[in-house]
Order: structure tokens, then sequence, then C-alpha cells
């Protein structure tokens, strides 16, 4: 695959700045939606204690093989800054196939988590209207599984439309919303941290330790893996940046530069809301603790009234923080569908998909079909997730992170043999293109595998009452990430037989080239993009 610009594809080049990807990469981790559906499954799982008051060493660990594959992709944006990221570097190391199931991998993540972001953003905006205009029935909405489902269809459907208006109009919402997100944890973090360092917390708050940040005493198999998987999804979305390589200025080191930064960010900002949310609520299993099921899904909403208490401002500070989770997730639902239409748009524009995923807007410079597509195939999955069982709304985040382990590790391990023949020209390319990309991937490898084997315990996930979240008898968490796999291989062993010049090596875009001039065209490429 060449080198492509963005007017090749249609996209508009030089719309997004440095500042404005770095805002795109935060805000597609949705940090406040994130935290309050995570941290809670990384504290404990089923009310039996998983990572407990260590929760902030995995997310220590977590960060490491993310910052790892953000380096990564920074070096292989450099040489090919092509919209579909994992799917086109992929494809240049290990062939079709394996590129295909990278951009898949991108695509099924996306889809399946949207139904856990329009179900939160359905459901709290309900909460938040029956707040401010004080109305107990508008609030008690959010509770109601038809309305919150046709509101959560709702904000997909509007986010769609603002993903089709253009990528300038995207990244201006994502600031405002992103400073309300950065604004409720900030409060939060600093009430918390106030109210434990001056005693005035509850019977169950603890003073932080530097033990919490260092993961001794915790098993491998049975709680590290498992819980990495769901931090992964705390950091998950930085990507995005780089997903808007060909619409940005210098598409070569702006993205990746974004997305380095932007992990870094993450790192510190999750750490410590994680720290202070821990020593207030603690980690029981009773009442506010962490480590209660019924808290599981928004350890925000769970803490907050004893948190900010009941005065004006205390009720002031308990809307801020639900008004920011609501934004957090529409922002997630608006950043989604920006990478998915563009894997897609690439996919389509190389062979890999119908070409109609391959149109653009000749006004707004955005994909149609891929952009539309998205967001029909999200209401539909959250609309079925729905009907099949509530709570598979849950088991979707520990899939969500099977599938971001899956294709980060193939982005790591396609860095290292894409750039493999010139790792000894210097101790920065041995390091950087090398070293922290094989070791990025093979952490994400081991932890697939340790944590699908946890996953797939019918007693992994279990709802309010006590019953195992199974799918024929199997963990629906293992169910869910492996099943929208073998989705994948289906659908691509379909489109080979239709359309098998991709798999041939002949790409709409590239003409005839087989996998070796491809691994050529890198060698010429990657020099001139130092």
């Amino acid at each position: 695959m060449s080198d492509r610009t963005a007017t090749a594809k249609g996209l508009r080049p030089g719309a997004v700045g440095l500042v404005g990807s770095i805002v795109v990469g935060l805000s597609s981790t949705a940090p406040a939606y994130s935290l309050a559906a995570s941290l809670g499954l990384v504290v404990a799982s089923g009310g039996v204690l998983l990572a407990g008051v260590k929760a902030p060493a995995v997310l220590l660990l977590a960060f490491v093989p993310m910052w790892m594959i953000a380096v990564a992709c920074r070096e292989l944006n450099r040489l090919d800054p092509d919209c579909g990221t994992t799917f086109t570097w992929v494809t240049r190391a290990f062939g079709p196939v394996a590129g295909w199931m990278g951009g898949w991998g991108i695509i099924a993540a996306d889809v399946i988590v949207m139904a856990n972001l329009a179900q939160v953003a359905g459901s709290y905006g309900y909460t938040f209207v029956g707040a401010v205009i004080d109305d107990p029935a508008i609030a008690a909405l959010g509770d109601d599984v038809l309305w919150s489902t046709v509101a959560g269809v709702a904000w997909i459907a509007v986010m769609t439309v603002v993903c089709h208006l253009g990528v300038e109009v995207s990244t201006r919402l994502q600031v405002a919303l992103l400073a309300v997100e950065v604004l409720a944890l900030l409060v939060l973090t600093g009430v918390a941290a106030t109210r434990v360092l001056t005693g005035t917390g509850t019977p169950t708050s603890t003073t932080p330790s530097l033990a919490w940040l260092w993961p001794s005493g915790m098993d491998l198999g049975s709680v590290v893996a498992p819980a990495m998987l769901t931090a992964l999804f705390i950091y998950w979305g930085w990507d995005t940046a780089l997903s808007l390589n060909e619409e940005t200025t210098d598409p070569r080191r702006t993205p990746g530069r974004a997305a380095v930064t932007s992990t870094v960010l993450l790192l510190v900002g999750y750490v410590l809301v994680a720290t202070a949310t821990i020593a207030f609520a603690g980690v029981g299993t009773d009442g506010i603790g962490l480590g209660a099921p019924g808290n599981a899904d928004d350890v925000f909403a769970a803490i907050a009234p004893t948190l900010f208490g009941s005065s004006v401002l205390g009720h002031a500070a308990t809307a801020l923080l639900a008004f920011a989770i609501l934004t957090s997730a529409a922002a997630c639902t608006q950043t989604t569908i920006l990478p998915t239409a563009r894997t897609a748009l690439s996919m389509a524009s190389h062979g890999a998909l119908p070409s109609r995923f391959a149109r653009v807007h000749e006004r707004f410079r955005t994909p149609t079909w891929s952009t539309w597509g998205m967001g029909i195939a999200s209401a539909g999955c959250y609309v079925l997730c729905t009907i099949v069982s509530g709570d598979l709304l849950t088991a979707l985040i520990g899939s969500v992170g099977l599938l971001i382990a899956f294709y980060y590790a193939l982005t790591g391990f396609a860095c290292v043999w894409v750039f493999r023949r010139t790792l000894l020209d210097s101790a920065h390319d041995l390091v950087v293109r090398g070293v922290l990309p094989f070791v990025g991937g093979a952490s994400l490898a081991l932890t697939f595998a340790y944590g699908l084997a946890q996953f797939a315990r019918p007693d992994w996930l279990q709802d309010d009452s006590g019953h195992d979240v199974t799918v024929f008898g199997i963990g629906a968490v293992a169910v869910v990430g492996v099943g929208s796999l073998a989705v994948g291989i289906v659908l691509m062993v379909l489109w080979r037989v239709r359309s098998p010049s991709f798999f041939a090596g002949r790409t709409a875009q590239d003409g005839p080239a087989s996998h070796d001039a491809a691994v050529g065209l890198d060698d010429a490429a990657e020099h001139g993009a130092r």
C-alpha cells in the first residue's frame, strides 16, 4: 500500500491541529464515564475483591503496554499516515488476512462499546433533566429499560449526524465536553482527598499508601490479567487521534504526538481520581464500598450523595458529576463513530470492504456510508443486547477489553516487523521501533490469554441477584469477545469469496502488488519518514 494524501480519499487535510488531536484523544477515552463504569470492576467482580485498594497499581500496569503501543503507532504513522491505522499497518506487515482482522477488531470493539455508551447516555439524560427541573418522574425514566433504550438510540442518531457534518464541528464540540469532564473530576478528587485527609470521611475511608501503586501479592492469571483488561477499556480511545491523521496538520507527526501525550495525561488523571475515590469509599462489599456488586456499573453515582452531602453546593456538585458522565458518554459516542468510519473508509478504499464505504460527502468531506453504517450497526447492537439481557451491557466492558488487547497487540508486532531491517541502525530505532512495540504487544497478548480463561468461567460475572451471567453455560464476557472475532472471520471469508482481489494483494488504490512489494515500499518510505 502506497502512502496516500488526505485528498486521495476525499477527506479534509489540515482540519485538526495538535491541541485538537490531543482533545479528541482524551475525549475518546471518556474519562468520567470510563472510571464510573469500570473502576468498580477493577476493584472487584461479583462482590469478590479483585485488585482492591491496589486498583491504582493495575491502572499503572495497564498504562505501560498502552504507552508502548502508542509509541509503535507513532512510528508507524510517520511511515504511513493512513486513516486505516491498524488495518493498513498490519496488512503491510503480515498480509491481508491479518490486516483485515485488525481492522475488524477496531470496528467490532467500537460497535460493541457503543451499546454501553448509549445506555449510559440515555439513562443519565433522564436523571439529569429530572434533577434540573426537580421532577422525580422524569428521573425515574432512566431506570426504565424501554425509555432509556429510546433515549440511547436517539443519542447515537444525534452524534452520527454531528460526525457527518465534519471533523471541525466534532472537534469544537469535544473541547466543550472535555472541559466539563475535567472540572467534574477535579471537584470529585479534591473533595474526596480533603475529607479523607481532614478526617471527615466515612467509617470505611482509609489513608492512601504508596503500596497501592505496587502490584505485589496479586496473582497474574486470576487477578492481574482480568483487571488489566478492564483497565485497558479505561485507557482505550487515544488512537482516535491517529484515525484522524489524514485530516490533521503535519499528518506524519501530529497524530503520533497527540496519541503519546494523551496516554500520559490519562495516567496522571486516572491514578489521582482512583486513589482519592478508593480512599474515601473503601473497597468493601457493602454500602458505598467500591467492591459492592450494585456499585460496579457506576461507582460515582454510588458515592456522590455521601461525598458531597445534601447542601445546595452538594446538590450542585452531584448534578455536575452526573452531567459530566452524561457528556462523557455522549462525547465518546461521537469519537467512537469517527475512527470506525475512517477504518471502514480505508478498508473500502483498499478493496477490503464494498466500495460504497469509501464514499465521502462532497461538502462535509466526511465518510457517508461508513459514518451512517456505524451509527445503524451500533443502534442495532444496543437494541439486540437490551432485548437479550440487560446484564449483557455490563459484560460488554470486559469483552471490549479482549478486542482492544487483540488489535493493539497486532499493531505492536506489526511495528517490529515493518521496521525489522533497520532496527540496528541506531539505539533509538532498536528501542522505539523494536523493544517497546514488541514488549507492549507481547504483554497484551499474554493479558488476552489469561483474561479470556478467567472471563470464560460461568461465575465470573453475576447480576444484582447473584445469578451467573452466561451464554450456553460459558461466561458472557468471553462469549461476546471471542464471538465478535468469530463473526469477523466469517465476514472476511464471505468477502474473500466475493471479492478476492484484496486478499491476492491487489487493492482498489494500489493496483497489483505482492506482499514483498509492499515491504519494499516500507523500506523506501521509512527513511523519508524520520
